[in-house]
């Protein structure tokens, strides 16, 4: 959307192929059906949170970075909200607000939009892209922006198609990977936490490297225990590593106190268990955890749950204070592209131009968007990452 009305908004004729019976289906699903468009940072801020080939979209985020998205929404009539983060909003805290300011452009731009139109093939014609091959009917054009997103939430339409056009047109595909997904375990223990949502924790995401783990994810904050994994906040980030490192043994360290030190929290299991002596183990934890997470505690802590505090050992209060400090899950997979944020890969930067996101390998195509081989930490980067990408490639037509 934004790279046809940039095109529009230049003089030129431009139709946009929409898949979908609407446009905009996956801003619907973005920021919990609110849409986190962007992050009022600076471009260094939002590059440093690219996690992929970042220095490929300097050019795209400092020509359009934020202040110029934010100001676009605004003189478009959609009024807007920072909030925690530095995340932005529309004020109605409805996605819907956003695909109607964009329908609302592209309209005022006369872009032509066809509905229900999935696009079959590329058309070449002496080595150049001169349209669209769709239900059956050749689209003609100069040129041909592919921004059909990646292959999360397929059933939004992003099934991998702008992969395919970009393959027939000689590019290369860097893999695939669900990002920004939630993680799945084998861990029997994890399946009646579901719902549990643990706050101020730190976690600490680690492969096996050799013959021992390294650490390739750190973060402090939120995280969610899932029917079948982990999610939230430091889940998602966790598995912007661990995504590609499925077969490396993956495992998650949660320090469920990581404000106390060892040394402080052995002081207040001491106390706690003084104070509450003739209470049974899993009891007495509830002062210290979550209900749900008491018996899940004790138990890999090696502590009967019918024990009383007054009978636990010191080895016993060792391995509750190392639990506490370091609860371990082995990861086993992903929720795959069904519930990723976003896709990891896509075609590969060094075939396209930074300044226009034209194809240096086939005049007449451009790129836009998730389609491209970047991606980006939560908090409104990927989506400016997507606009920004847009913009360069609609301008790039004028």
């Amino acid at each position: 959307m934004m790279a046809a009305g940039t095109a529009a908004s230049g003089g030129c004729e431009v139709t946009l192929l929409e898949k979908n019976e609407k446009l905009g289906k996956k801003i619907y699903i973005t920021g919990k059906g609110r849409c986190n468009l962007t992050n009022a940072s600076e471009p260094d801020v939002i590059l440093s949170n690219v996690n992929t080939n970042p220095k490929f979209l300097y050019s795209a985020v400092n020509v359009f970075g934020s202040d110029a998205l934010i100001n676009f929404f605004e003189k478009n009539g959609l009024a807007l909200v920072t909030e925690r983060g530095r995340r932005v909003f529309p004020a109605s805290g409805h996605a819907s607000d956003v695909t109607k300011t964009l329908e609302s452009y592209l309209r005022s731009r006369s872009v032509k939009i066809i509905f229900n139109c999935a696009a079959q093939k590329l058309e070449e014609k002496n080595g150049k892209i001169c349209g669209v091959r769709a239900n059956g009917f050749l689209y003609e054009a100069d040129s041909v922006i592919i921004a059909t997103g990646g292959l999360s939430y397929p059933s939004t339409g992003s099934s991998g198609d702008g992969y395919r056009f970009a393959k027939k047109a000689g590019h290369s595909v860097a893999p695939l990977f669900p990002s920004l997904v939630p993680l799945v375990s084998n861990e029997e223990w994890i399946e009646p936490l579901a719902g549990l949502t643990l706050k101020n924790v730190s976690l600490k995401a680690e492969i096996l490297d050799g013959k021992n783990f390294s650490t390739v994810y750190y973060g402090r904050g939120d995280m969610l225990f899932t029917h079948e994994g982990i999610s939230g906040p430091l889940g998602l980030a966790a598995s912007v590593y661990l995504s590609k490192n499925i077969e490396k043994q993956p495992k998650i360290t949660i320090d469920l106190k990581p404000a106390l030190s060892s040394e402080k929290l052995d002081e207040r299991l001491q106390r706690d268990l003084n104070k509450n002596m003739n209470k049974k183990i899993v009891n007495m934890l509830d002062d210290l955890l979550p209900k749900s997470l008491s018996p899940v505690v004790a138990k890999l802590s090696g502590i009967p749950q019918e024990k009383r505090a007054c009978d636990v050992t010191r080895i016993e209060r060792a391995g509750l204070l190392h639990t506490v400090k370091n609860l371990t899950v082995a990861v086993s997979g992903t929720a795959g592209f069904d519930e990723a944020v976003i896709t990891a890969g896509g075609v590969c930067v060094n075939e396209i131009d930074p300044r226009t996101m034209a194809s240096k390998i086939k005049k007449g195509l451009y790129f836009a968007g998730e389609v491209i081989d970047t991606d980006a930490m939560t908090g409104g980067y990927n989506m400016q990452i997507a606009f920004s990408t847009g913009y360069l490639a609609g301008k790039a037509q004028t």
